[in-house]
C-alpha cells in the first residue's frame, strides 16, 4: 500500500468524540450550533434563486453582490476591504486554512492562546505549520501578554485571534488586541482574526478587529461567516479579506480546492447581512441565556466559571469535584445525562469543561438541575 501524508495521524478531531448525538432524554451542552431556524426570508431567497436557475458555475471568489455586501458588513467594525479583495468561502473553517495555506510554510510556528478551539490545531499540523500553545490567564481566560511575547522565536510567522473566544467566552479589551497588534509588528507576524462571534458581545467592550489599529491592516486576514448570528451553520458560508497580494493567493486556493460556494446560496448570503430583526431577536436570547447558565452553575459547588463576555460557551473549572474534565464528562453523561465537552481535548483545557448555551432555556434550567443533583449525590 502507498504511504500516507505524514502528518495526518498527528491531526485529532477536536470534540468529535462528544459531538456525536447522545441518548434520548440528555441534556445538551455539547454543539456550538444556535438552536434557532434561519430567518424565513434567507430561505426563501435562496429557494428563488434556485427555481430561477442560478445552477451553474459563477465568479470563484463569489458573485460581485456578496462580495460588496460583506464589504460593506464589515464597516461596522470599522474595516475597510476592498470587495475585490473579499472571498466567499464553504465555511469560516475553510477561510481560515486557505489563511494558512497562503501565509505558511512547513515548520512555521504560530501562536494560539490555549486552550483554543481545536480546529487550528489540526488545521495547522495539516499543512504541515507548528501550533505554539500559550495559555491564557485562568481568571478570566484573556491573553497572557508577556507569555506571548516570551513564546515567540525566530521560526514564528503568525498569531491567531478570535474573540469574542471558543471555548472560553472571552472578549479581548481593546487594549489587548493593541498590544497583540504591536507584537506583530514588532515581530513582523501576520494575524488571523477569526470574528465569527463579533455580533455576540456582551461586555461593555465591543470587538475589535486588529486591522484597525496601527500597522494591523496590512498583516491581518479577517474571517467570518454566517453560521452563528445568523443560524445558519449548515449553509457553509464564510468570508475573507485582507491585504490584495495575500487575497490573490486565497483566490488561487480556493480555485484550486473548491471552485466557489453554491451559485443559489450567494444572494441568500447578501440578503441575511442586511437583516436587523432576526439577529437582535437572536442577540437577546443569547444574552438571557448567558445570564441564566451562569446565575444556575455559581449555585454549584465544585464548578466555578467567569461569566463569559461574548459567544455562547461558559468554560467552567470542575477540578473542585475531584474529577478530571475527562472523567466528569464521562459520568456527567451516564449518571447525570447531561453531555459536556472535557477541556484536556485542547492544550491548555485540563480540568475544564466547555458548555453551550446554543439551546433554550428550558434544557439549560434542567441540565444545571441535573448536574447539581448529581454532584450534591
Amino acid at each position: 500500500m502507498p504511504s500516507m501524508n505524514s502528518n495526518i495521524g498527528n491531526v485529532g478531531r477536536g470534540f468529535a468524540a462528544f459531538l456525536s448525538p447522545p441518548p434520548e432524554g440528555v441534556v445538551r451542552f455539547t454543539v456550538g450550533q444556535p438552536n434557532f431556524r434561519t430567518p424565513d426570508s434567507v430561505v426563501e431567497a435562496a429557494k428563488t434563486a434556485l427555481d430561477d436557475g442560478e445552477h451553474g458555475y459563477t465568479r470563484s471568489q463569489g458573485s460581485e453582490e456578496i462580495c460588496d455586501t460583506v464589504a460593506e458588513h464589515l464597516t461596522k467594525y470599522g474595516i475597510d476591504a476592498d470587495p475585490n479583495d473579499v472571498l466567499i468561502s464553504p465555511g469560516c473553517k475553510q477561510a481560515l486554512l486557505y489563511a494558512m495555506m497562503t501565509c505558511l510554510n512547513p515548520d512555521d510556528e504560530v501562536i494560539l492562546f490555549a486552550p483554543a478551539w481545536p480546529s487550528y490545531d489540526g488545521m495547522l499540523k495539516l499543512i504541515g505549520a507548528i501550533p505554539v500553545h500559550v495559555p491564557v490567564k485562568r481568571e478570566n481566560y484573556h491573553p497572557d501578554l508577556e507569555a506571548t511575547k516570551a513564546a515567540i522565536t525566530p521560526k514564528t510567522k503568525a498569531i491567531i485571534i478570535n474573540s469574542p473566544n471558543n471555548p472560553t467566552g472571552a472578549v479581548y479589551l481593546p487594549s489587548e488586541i493593541e498590544e497583540l497588534t504591536k507584537i506583530a509588528v514588532e515581530n513582523d507576524l501576520w494575524i488571523f482574526d477569526d470574528m465569527i462571534y463579533s455580533d455576540l458581545v456582551y461586555s461593555e467592550h465591543s470587538y475589535v478587529s486588529p486591522a484597525t489599529i496601527a500597522g494591523g491592516k496590512e498583516r491581518t486576514l479577517t474571517i467570518g461567516g454566517w453560521s452563528k448570528i445568523w443560524a445558519m451553520t449548515g449553509w457553509r458560508l464564510g468570508w475573507i479579506t485582507g491585504p490584495s497580494k495575500v487575497m490573490e493567493g486565497v483566490k488561487t486556493c480556493q480555485a484550486s480546492a473548491a471552485s466557489h460556494v453554491p451559485t443559489f446560496l450567494m444572494g441568500a448570503g447578501a440578503l441575511a447581512l442586511e437583516l436587523e430583526n432576526e439577529p437582535k431577536e437572536f442577540y437577546e436570547a443569547f444574552a438571557e441565556r448567558r445570564d441564566v447558565f451562569h446565575s444556575l452553575l455559581e449555585d454549584i459547588d465544585g464548578i466555578n466559571a467567569p461569566k463569559p463576555e461574548g459567544a455562547f460557551y461558559i468554560l467552567a473549572d470542575i477540578s473542585e469535584t475531584g474529577m478530571d474534565d475527562i472523567e466528569f464528562a464521562t459520568r456527567a453523561l451516564e449518571e447525570a445525562r447531561v453531555q459536556v465537552v472535557p477541556g484536556s481535548l485542547m492544550p491548555g483545557g485540563e480540568g475544564l469543561i466547555r458548555m453551550s448555551y446554543g439551546t433554550d432555556l428550558e434544557q439549560i434550567k434542567e441540565g444545571c438541575k441535573r448536574l447539581k443533583e448529581w454532584l450534591q449525590s
